[in-house]
């Protein structure tokens, strides 16, 4: 095969660095990052640069999934000492602040001689760890990256910077361990971070303890506040041993194994000053499988790999790429992800306009309904908002106002505005749809009773207690009626009013209603069915308000451990179960740090903006928020030392 050096143009915009990196060998790292590469290289028409890039120097072997590349040819050792070089010949010249000088002592170099085309029917270039003559092993070790640091701090930098210019991704493959290579790969180079990890507590330690370094390197220093995002990625996983896979993953007590997925939903949330997040939906897709390929041999299996069937690596890297590619963050749920795909390419067909643009209207307002429906179940308000605030005006101009659509897309942003505290607003969208369904289908068509319910909400929230109740009696009258006593909506409906009664100080009353309510669903429904369990919770709240804390203790721990059981740990029914279950313990004197009844769980927080999530600093650092990205945590700090660990 001949290889060729390029001659690329610069992008029409900027491309992105993506690191691989393990602590550990042994983890296929190399062999992920080669797959990984040639994917993104056949994407849109292999019209699109990829380069790679072998800066694990001590372990070079990137090269060989490639064909055969000559010994002779330089790499990123020869590339570094000609800048070396570089800096050496301006000691004595014109002072230049930091960022002139890396750019200059770049171009005097030039990447273009150190890279290679590996690929004839795509863009995918390599550059290799360097020429491996005898000399290599010396010249690496008199390689000084601290002082190449020092000399010039927006060296590498400047580097990734002037690569991302004219290739889409550069992915570099980084040493393992706590080195000088690594702390430059993992800090200073890339926008996203792959940590490939095999689960064991070493493997995962180290990634895990990566993550902080170089989240807290990047917050603490102002040249380097630029957001840095992490897709933890587990190696050689046992497809055959389901049971192992689980304990790995979800915590072992029994066994002393803290699970790799609470591992990293705390480190992320510590690094990135979040309060909640959720890894289940990603690692629920992205689990790299042990394989043949993994024990022997250096094969690309994407290209081996005809279409990929779903127990195939090539559909594990594609799983990986959803997120990775885009840069959707981890925590995102691959729903959310498939929604804001669907969105986007229909918000481009607008943009473009024409027959195309009108044909995208409807489906465009029907997934932004089915977004802000996500957010929402989420506790993602704001968003949930945006969402369905968009869905209603395209419905409007699409449909017209009273449209069955229009007002579903409205009475789910009315819902949202309620929980928000926004009841004027809410109440004259919830105005609006009784209004229209009364016109269109009657007074006591199921949806305009559930439209009246809505108001009755939300009056309810404004304080107009009397008013709510006269109208959800009138919906409850309908509903036993039409549907008879233990139709769910009807019981929905009597446990609502339970709800005003409660609120108008008549326990006794909303006691009785949630008893008969709970009854018949654990008997329609079961015992664990989410609307048995909102019928336990209230239930339980009405008991507090009674004193009859010991009854409503037990309740309320019947519904945590169901919720524990059905949603897990991080959901926001859980947390909330949780909440409640703590306030009833403190009312019987157990504190809430002392209450060993209650599992441990993180404290409960809307994810209202995801993309608030790099731009806020960890908590837990105490530091302000930054204008830019992080904050400025330590002021004096202005080049750190790598090897002292500043970096690393």
């Amino acid at each position: 095969m001949e290889l060729t050096s390029p001659s690329l143009p610069p992008l029409g915009t900027t491309g992105e660095v993506i690191t691989f990196y393990s602590y550990k060998g042994g983890t296929g790292r190399t062999m992920a990052l080669s797959n990984i590469a040639v994917l993104l290289a056949r994407r849109h028409d292999a019209t699109e640069p990829v380069l790679m890039i072998d800066w694990d120097l001590e372990a070079p072997g990137l090269h060989h999934y490639f064909d055969h590349h000559p010994d002779h040819k330089p790499g990123v050792l020869e590339f570094f000492e000609a800048c070396h070089e570089q800096l050496q010949s301006r000691l004595d010249g014109v002072a230049l602040d930091e960022e002139t000088l890396a750019h200059e002592v770049l171009g005097a170099v030039g990447w273009e001689h150190y890279v290679t085309r590996v690929d004839e029917g795509s863009q995918l270039y390599l550059m290799r760890a360097g020429r491996l003559d005898d000399t290599f092993a010396e010249r690496l070790a008199a390689m000084d990256w601290e002082q190449l640091f020092h000399r010039c701090p927006a060296l590498f930098r400047c580097f990734a910077d002037r690569l991302a210019r004219h290739f889409r991704y550069v992915l570099v493959d980084s040493r393992t361990g706590r080195t000088d290579v690594a702390g430059i790969c993992t800090t200073l180079l890339p926008r996203k971070l792959v940590l490939v990890f095999t689960p064991n507590r070493q493997s995962l330690d180290g990634v895990q303890a990566l993550v902080q370094r170089a989240t807290t390197y990047r917050r603490s220093h102002e040249d380097e506040q630029r957001p840095l995002m992490v897709y933890p990625l587990p190696s050689r996983m046992e497809m055959d041993d389901s049971a192992q896979r689980a304990q790995w993953r979800r915590d072992d007590a029994s066994q002393h194994i803290v699970g790799y997925q609470s591992g990293f939903e705390q480190v992320l949330r510590d690094s990135y000053g979040m309060q909640q997040l959720s890894l289940e939906s990603y690692f629920d897709e992205v689990q790299l499988q042990q394989t043949r390929a993994l024990a022997h041999g250096e094969q690309v299996a994407v290209r081996q790999e005809c279409g990929g069937d779903r127990f195939s690596l090539t559909r594990t890297f594609e799983s990986l790429l959803a997120w990775l590619a885009p840069g959707y963050f981890p925590w995102q749920s691959l729903r959310e992800i498939a929604l804001l795909d669907l969105i986007g390419e229909a918000r481009r067909a607008l943009e473009r306009g024409g027959v195309a643009a009108r044909a995208v209207a409807a489906p465009l307002a029907r997934e932004l309904n089915a977004l802000g429906a996500l957010y929402r179940d989420e506790g993602r308000w704001r968003q949930a908002q945006a969402s369905f605030e968009e869905s209603v005006a395209l419905r409007q101009r699409g449909l017209g106002e009273d449209h069955p659509d229009t007002l579903l897309s409205k009475a789910n942003l009315a819902g949202v505005l309620r929980r928000q505290g926004r009841l004027d607003e809410a109440q004259f969208l919830d105005e609006s749809i009784v209004d229209a369904r009364d016109r269109q289908l009657g007074a006591e068509h199921l949806d305009t009773l559930a439209a009246r319910a809505d108001l009755a909400d939300t009056l309810a929230a404004q304080g107009r207690l009397a008013e709510a109740l006269s109208l959800q009696d009138a919906v409850l009258d309908a509903y036993l009626r039409l549907l008879g006593a233990e139709h769910l909506q009807t019981l929905s409906a009597r446990l609502a009013r339970a709800g005003l009664l409660l609120q108008l100080g008549d326990i006794d009353s909303a006691r009785s209603i949630q008893e008969q309510v709970l009854a018949a669903r654990k008997r329609l429904l079961g015992a664990e069915h989410a609307e048995t369990l909102r019928a336990k919770s209230a239930l339980a709240n009405t008991l507090l308000q009674m004193q009859e804390t010991d009854a409503a203790r037990s309740l309320l721990d019947a519904v945590l451990q169901a919720q524990l059981r059905r949603l897990g740990p991080e959901h926001a029914e859980t947390r909330n179960a949780r909440d409640q279950l703590v306030d009833a313990q403190m009312q019987l004197g157990v504190p809430a740090g002392e209450a060993p009844l209650v599992p441990e769980l993180h404290q409960n927080a809307s994810m209202d903006d995801y993309g608030d999530a790099l731009l806020r600093p960890s908590r837990r650092h105490g530091a302000p928020v930054n204008k830019n990205l992080y904050e400025k945590g330590t002021a004096g700090m202005r080049s750190p030392a790598i090897a002292s660990g500043k970096i690393l």
